[in-house]
């Protein structure tokens, strides 16, 4: 449980904070699909005795490699690379997890990738995690402002003198390791959950940059330690005693949250619906 909840953070705030900047580029799809090339090379890693997460995360830097490689700056070029990723990854994976539950000796191989295994993650994992996870950030800290700014118009961001493709690869590479990353917690079917749930939840309540991560990282942050938890405890509610999948709880409360978070501008919108025209024109000043 220990390892669970550390491993669970530190995953769910690095997802969170990239997730933000994906959400604002519009990249949603291409975060799944990296998850699909994380499918593959985590499988292949396994295939040869190697530690699924190391599969992951070069498996996702391939992946991004390639789609940027391609062409994502424009949302046609998006569209080219991400399909083009997507389909080889998914016939990668159907290969190296077909020979992965005909040729390997390790139980519940395929539920491991595609389902996450945080309970039986060894300790000696953290340390990987950590380091993989302070190289995201600091791509992220690097080039905070002119990605920021190249989100949100990348015409503006080439008037500026910004290098938008530098940005742009910094950037996918961040993406391709978060994703990796949370394939630990979630399994890499599941994983876009916390890299987009949390992001977007914060994106409804507010605006700002600064606060949207700050929301979006306890947002990821609660949902994984409420998931891990409420799967722990699921190994006492049935006769059968056997627990429920921590990845289905987490995608859950994210699910929830997200649904939450439109709430609030729901009941303002009916409070100004119910305001008579003079409240309506104080309002507007």
């Amino acid at each position: 449980m220990q390892v669970a909840l550390l491993l669970g953070g530190l995953v769910a705030g690095i997802s969170s904070v990239v997730g933000v900047f994906t959400v604002l580029r519009g990249q949603s799809f291409g975060g799944h699909a990296l998850t699909d090339v994380s499918t593959a090379g985590g499988s292949g890693a396994l295939l040869i005795g190697m530690a699924p997460v190391a599969g992951f995360v070069v498996g996702g830097v391939v992946g991004a490699g390639v789609m940027e490689a391609i062409g994502v700056q424009r949302p046609r070029g998006r569209d080219l690379a991400t399909g083009i990723v997507l389909g080889a990854a998914t016939g990668l994976a159907a290969l190296f997890l077909y020979l992965d539950s005909t040729t390997s000796a390790t139980t519940g191989a395929s539920q491991q990738i595609l389902f996450g295994s945080i309970f039986v993650v060894a300790s000696s994992t953290v340390p990987y995690v950590i380091v993989f996870g302070v190289v995201t950030l600091a791509l992220i800290c690097l080039v905070y402002r002119p990605l920021l700014l190249s989100s949100l118009s990348n015409d503006i961001a080439r008037a500026r003198g910004v290098p938008v493709r530098v940005v742009g690869a910094l950037y996918m590479l961040a993406l391709a390791l978060s994703v990796g990353l949370s394939s630990l917690v979630t399994g890499t079917i599941l994983s876009t959950a916390l890299l987009i749930g949390p992001p977007a939840a914060a994106l409804r309540v507010t605006r700002r940059m600064n606060r949207a991560i700050a929301v979006a990282v306890l947002v990821g942050v609660g949902a994984t330690w409420l998931g891990v938890l409420l799967a722990y405890d699921s190994y006492y509610w049935g006769a059968s005693q056997n627990g429920w999948p921590v990845s289905f709880f987490i995608v859950a409360v994210v699910f929830v949250a997200y649904l939450a978070s439109g709430l609030p501008a729901r009941w303002a919108g009916r409070k100004a619906e119910r305001a008579t025209p003079a409240q309506a024109e104080n309002a507007a000043r």
